[in-house]
């Protein structure tokens, strides 16, 4: 019974290799992520060591002019509609043997001094970097709305929360500033992670370098990687630039995760701060008066996932071998890159969001006017009018609020000078210094934010201060990913003119 079963294994999976459910569940899926993202830089990296190899003489201009013309005649955009090939192992040696086949035995000297494996880091980091951009390019999309919607709203009056209970009044701009700052970590992060990633790993071969006498700078410089990876070992194992990617990303998600919880609660008819513009929101198919927040809901799963995706990275590294692996590679690569695309389109989505939502002024206004979080102010005044330490003005307040919310009287409507005075009486033993006018001036929170002029805070004085340092720290960003973006743009175009110069030479 027992050989019976091997041998139908045997036969389903057959005698060469790969075998069917290898091909299935592992090449064949690894193929087609290769044949859409890993053969443009693939090409660049063959240009950029067949110039260094003819530089450095070790391979003749007119072998590496037949070399060239070979790689010309590989379509990008046809390979990506291409079918897996068992004759191949992967798409590396399918494009090796396409350009034996049109120059010759020539064509085997491409590969002197180099291993699939320092290319196929250099591929992964070529293919990051460039998602990388694109990925701060919505988030600087998304900062730019934040600083926008920060001005726009500069002395739209709301109360701010902590412990989701209230707190103090602030404004609107403020908490969008406060996101705003945010997201310039998370971008300063992505910058960083960048920067480790953009570092060429060509030249290390397998993992020992090569006997050969190269010049690794030469093909970095080609390619527009930063740096170089010194270390041969590293170049090929040290995936924590995927690693920081990964933790970057993660990061950026759970924070932009925390601001779509508000929005959806401050959206609910209950809090009734604003209301999404109609191309964003469905309606109920039986409740007629529904409207729901789905493009927020929709945004708050899937950073879920983009947080997931990146969590998948993280935990594949672990626990790998310091060395050439697998599990740092191809498996993982997808994961990556499905975190940073969704991440990516979210940026975009809540920038439109927030752009069209229409704001309640006055019902936020109304409900700071009312609430006991522009008590903060009233005890700072004691202490600055009646001398009290802020403790003591602290416990004066407390008790006057208590004993109206013990009542059940929620608002500062019941909340009058002669009931703070008998809450001093029992504290202090006598009344305070302190008029009518001055104790309604401390519950308006219009006073409350414009006096909190200090850096950081919500007054409208400050925030215009703000808001010009973020349009500057904007610019700042944007500058920096247009040289980038400039700098991997002109890869083709150097090769181009290298490779054209041969003729000119000639």
């Amino acid at each position: 019974m027992e050989l019976s079963h091997r041998k139908k294994i045997m036969d389903y999976e057959g005698m060469e290799f790969p075998s069917k459910t290898y091909k299935d569940i592992v090449l064949e899926p690894a193929y087609d992520q290769a044949k859409v993202n890993f053969v443009r830089p693939m090409l660049q990296i063959h240009f950029a060591h067949l110039i260094m190899l003819v530089e450095e003489g070790i391979v003749n201009q007119d072998d590496a002019t037949k070399i060239v013309e070979a790689i010309k005649k590989i379509n990008i955009e046809e390979f990506k509609k291409s079918e897996y090939n068992s004759s191949y192992e992967d798409l590396f040696f399918e494009i090796e043997h396409i350009l034996m086949e049109e120059a010759g035995d020539i064509a085997g000297n491409l590969h002197i001094a180099r291993s699939r494996n320092d290319m196929g880091i250099a591929i992964y980091r070529m293919n990051l970097r460039e998602r990388t951009l694109n990925l701060i390019n919505g988030a600087l999309h998304l900062h730019k709305s934040l600083i926008d919607l920060t001005e726009e709203h500069i002395d739209t009056v709301m109360i701010g929360y902590t412990h989701t209970q209230q707190a103090q009044p602030t404004t609107l701009g403020h908490y969008f500033n406060a996101m705003t700052d945010l997201l310039s970590r998370d971008m300063k992060r992505l910058i960083s992670s960048f920067e480790t990633v953009n570092r060429s790993s060509l030249g290390a071969a397998a993992l020992t370098t090569s006997g050969f006498s190269i010049n690794r700078q030469r093909v970095q410089q080609i390619l527009a990687f930063d740096e170089m990876i010194d270390n041969a070992w590293d170049a090929v194992a040290g995936a924590d630039y995927i690693g920081e990617t990964a933790t970057a990303v993660q990061l950026a998600g759970i924070n932009l995760g925390r601001s779509t919880q508000d929005f959806l609660l401050w959206g609910t008819q209950e809090f009734g701060a604003f209301k999404l513009f109609a191309p964003y929101v469905q309606i109920s198919s039986i409740m007629p008066q529904k409207q729901n927040p789905v493009s927020i809901e929709h945004m708050r799963g899937l950073l879920s996932s983009v947080v997931g995706d990146s969590q998948t990275v993280l935990t594949m590294m672990h626990n790998t071998p310091f060395g050439d692996i697998v599990d740092t590679e191809d498996d993982m690569q997808p994961y990556m890159w499905n975190a940073m695309e969704k991440l990516q389109k979210i940026y975009y989505l809540m920038s439109s969001v927030l752009m069209t939502m229409d704001v309640n002024r006055s019902k936020l206004l109304e409900r700071a006017q009312g609430s006991f979080a522009n008590v903060t102010e009233l005890a700072d005044t004691l202490v600055r009018t009646n001398h009290l330490s802020f403790r003591k003005a602290h416990e004066i307040v407390s008790s006057a609020v208590k004993g109206l919310t013990d009542k059940g009287q929620e608002s500062l409507d019941a909340f009058t000078l002669k009931h703070l005075n008998e809450h001093a009486e029992k504290v202090i033993g006598s009344k305070l210094n302190l008029t009518e006018e001055e104790f309604k001036n401390t519950l308006d929170p219009k006073h409350f934010v414009d006096i909190r002029e200090l850096e950081g805070g919500p007054s409208p004085k400050r925030m215009k201060k703000t808001i010009e340092k973020r349009y500057e720290e904007h610019n700042v960003f944007a500058k920096w990913l247009d040289e980038k973006r400039k700098s991997l743009d002109s890869v083709d175009k150097n090769i181009e003119d290298i490779l054209q110069s041969w003729v000119t030479n000639d």
